[in-house]
């Protein structure tokens, strides 16, 4: 008989994955896992791509253009991904809209590697990226906490985000330091990496146990009945339109102004890296602190709220340095999850299930709608008033419409209504659906999402059943 000490199994893929709690199936794991890689690659190419076009002679108009340009694509696909989503494979359009992404961010690296990358080159490959981007969300959207039993639903959601939260903290960071340290073009090829692992993860689902979907009515007459809804409630229509304003403003700062700034007064892009990943950290304290603190009425505290994502417009008219501009960053990613949080669970509240689909298309869309005009306005607006006056103007900006929507009755009277009792469903009554509202958002909704969705583009997955599907897919616009 052989002595030989026999050969160890060799690990499953979901085995080199993070470490998960027992409730994760190996779904979810591989999902949050490739949604982390994914996000902590993006956070830092979106700091890489701003640099790349400076550091080749570009000027604020043109990491205008190239934002927006990012910006178009997602607007224009963004429907037509999600009927495809629906009439596809989810997992065969979020791996193919990660290929996508791979292919054009490592066309990128290589430009800007050879030295010569031209404006319009840069913005085509920025294009394909947004294209990937609408193709992905909408299935994203459709899948996560389809892999987690209802009973762990709001665990789930709560993990996802707080995973996504640490992305954006380590990738902000590390972004900046690498652009630092190795330049650019290898940021950008570490960004392709990352969307190639992720694909490669997002192939390995198991979807044998998917319920097969219902094919559903004509997508106009879906989006004309949402249209319809949206005008019949006052305090949705006009926080949506805040936020179509708020979004543009924070868009144009943290794209387009926040690199200039970093580099004209706080020596290079780590200080930028280093106050985006400051803000990271405020959306995991807001978070945090939702998930303790429930306020009674919903809109009325997040909409004031609000009045903090005008601090760092002001902060970088001034500009801050380093430290206080990160402590801004901070204080208005707390803000962010606040009302990200209210905004979500006011939605699950008022807006009934069959319906929040729809109405969240046009959340997604009033809130993104004028990123492509603000980003590209952005450097003639220097041009004609000088930085630090678009900046504070902006600031101002954000301050009226936030005012203006209090005058609304419903935003400052609305009141969270008590849950309803859950049962156990091992007690013979079948427990009902969680709504995942955990202390977090980042990620659907107008604002809080769509505002972290301008400054990192990173989209983030949502549930399978209306009511789960409605939670991640607000969360992940306004958590970003």
């Amino acid at each position: 008989m052989s002595t030989a000490s026999p050969t160890p199994p060799r690990p499953s893929a979901a085995r080199l994955l993070p470490r998960m709690p027992d409730w994760a199936s190996r779904n979810f794991t591989l999902l949050t896992s490739a949604a982390f890689i994914t996000s902590l690659g993006s956070h830092g190419a979106l700091i890489a791509a701003a640099f790349a076009v400076l550091e080749h002679g570009g000027d604020a108009g043109d990491v205008g253009l190239v934002a927006a340009a990012r910006t178009v694509p997602l607007i224009l696909f963004l429907l037509i991904g999600g009927a495809v989503a629906d009439r596809l494979p989810r997992h065969r359009v979020m791996v193919t809209a990660n290929l996508l992404n791979c292919l054009s961010q490592a066309a990128f690296a290589v430009l800007v590697l050879a030295g010569s990358p031209l404006l319009w080159q840069m913005m085509l490959l920025a294009a394909l990226g947004g294209t990937g981007q609408a193709f992905f969300s909408p299935a994203a959207e459709g899948m996560l906490l389809a892999t987690v039993d209802r009973k762990h639903a709001s665990k789930g959601f709560a993990v996802f985000r707080l995973t996504m939260n640490g992305a954006t903290i380590g990738g902000a960071a590390l972004g900046g330091a690498m652009v630092a340290v190795i330049g650019p073009g290898w940021v950008l090829a570490v960004d392709a990496a990352a969307f190639a692992v992720s694909a490669g993860l997002r192939a390995l689902l198991d979807l044998s146990g998917m319920p097969r979907r219902a094919q559903g009515g004509s997508l106009l007459a879906d989006l004309r009945d949402g249209w319809h809804e949206a005008l019949a409630r006052p305090w949705f229509w006009s926080i949506v339109a805040q936020f179509s304003v708020v979004v543009a403003v924070v868009g144009a700062a943290e794209s387009v102004y926040g690199p200039l700034v970093a580099r004209d007064h706080l020596g290079g892009p780590a200080p930028w890296g280093f106050a985006l990943a400051a803000f990271g950290v405020g959306t995991v304290v807001g978070a945090v602190l939702m998930m303790r603190w429930q306020p009674r009425r919903l809109l009325l505290a997040g909409t004031l709220s609000v009045f903090a994502l005008a601090l760092p417009s002001a902060a970088l008219a001034v500009p801050l340095p380093a430290l206080g501009l990160a402590g801004v960053m901070f204080v208005s990613g707390v803000a962010i999850e606040l009302f990200g949080v209210a905004w979500i669970t006011t939605m699950h509240q008022e807006i009934p299930e069959e319906k929040f689909s729809r109405m969240s298309a046009y959340d997604w869309l009033g809130s993104i709608g004028m990123v492509p005009l603000a980003t590209a306005l952005a450097g003639p607006a220097e041009s004609a008033f000088g930085r630090s006056n678009a900046l504070w103007g902006g600031a101002v900006l954000i301050v009226l419409v936030t005012a203006a929507v209090l005058f609304v009755p419903e935003v400052r009277t609305m009141t969270r209504r008590p849950p309803e009792a859950e049962h156990d469903a091992g007690e013979g009554e079948a427990a009902p659906e969680a709504v995942p509202v955990p202390g977090v958002d980042t990620v659907s909704g107008p604002g809080a999402g769509a505002v972290v969705a301008a400054a990192t583009s990173v989209p983030a997955p949502a549930p399978e059943s209306a009511s789960d599907a409605a939670d991640a897919e607000g969360a992940a616009r306004r958590d970003g």
